[in-house]
């Protein structure tokens, strides 16, 4: 017998993360680059922030060269895109001051300040494989890259990582975002519900012992 999904996450009833969703708008809109063996992971934070924020696209696959979806993002948001992703040249945002950048100077950056940016491009994956993505995909190395500031504790419980400093795509996109917009109270209802999150899959998994 075929489980009941829900309508709303796909997720089987009994398993539903509904209610962990938040109701955000971001101004900044999202792109999620999604690795397709985190697509029937139940512990991944995707579906929760996809479900949460109202301008997110997910786009599963490893290499997007023939990706209409996301040519038509850097057709429209043009140099007012950029990947989070920890490259050599990725711009380290600076939570201390809004919408700004440690050891950068924005005049250096002409018409393309971080502060007009209106699209984050996301990897979704396990560090090897979001690295793999980075690498296969050109397209993604002709962007401006930013990247979060170490230090930031992840909420992350039910899912381990040997990467130090590693937080979840949902932290990620919400600490990026919570920066950029210069709006951290916005996303700290999401954050909140991700601690839940990790608890009722805690609470779940003790109960499937």
């Amino acid at each position: 017998m075929s489980r009941v999904l829900c309508q709303k996450c796909q997720r089987p009833e009994k398993a539903c993360i509904c209610a962990f969703l938040a109701n955000i708008n971001n101004h900044i809109s999202v792109v999620i680059l999604q690795h397709p063996s985190e697509v029937t992971q139940s512990k991944g934070t995707v579906s929760l922030l996809q479900h949460s924020l109202a301008n997110c696209e997910v786009i599963v696959g490893e290499t997007f060269t023939d990706s209409t979806v996301l040519t038509q993002q850097f057709k429209k948001y043009a140099e007012k895109i950029v990947l989070l992703y920890p490259s050599e040249q990725a711009i380290m945002l600076d939570f201390s001051a809004p919408n700004s950048t440690k050891n950068v100077n924005l005049s250096e950056l002409s018409d393309n300040k971080l502060s007009d940016i209106e699209c984050i491009i996301i990897l979704d994956g396990t560090w090897k494989k979001a690295y793999r993505m980075f690498m296969l995909n050109p397209c993604l190395h002709d962007i401006k890259h930013i990247v979060l500031p170490q230090g930031i504790t992840s909420l992350y419980q039910i899912r381990k990582t040997k990467k130090d400093n590693a937080l979840s795509s949902l932290e990620a996109c919400c600490h990026a975002l919570a920066c950029l917009e210069n709006e951290p109270e916005k996303y700290q209802k999401l954050l909140n519900n991700f601690v839940k999150f990790n608890q009722f899959h805690q609470s779940f998994s003790q109960r499937n012992v």
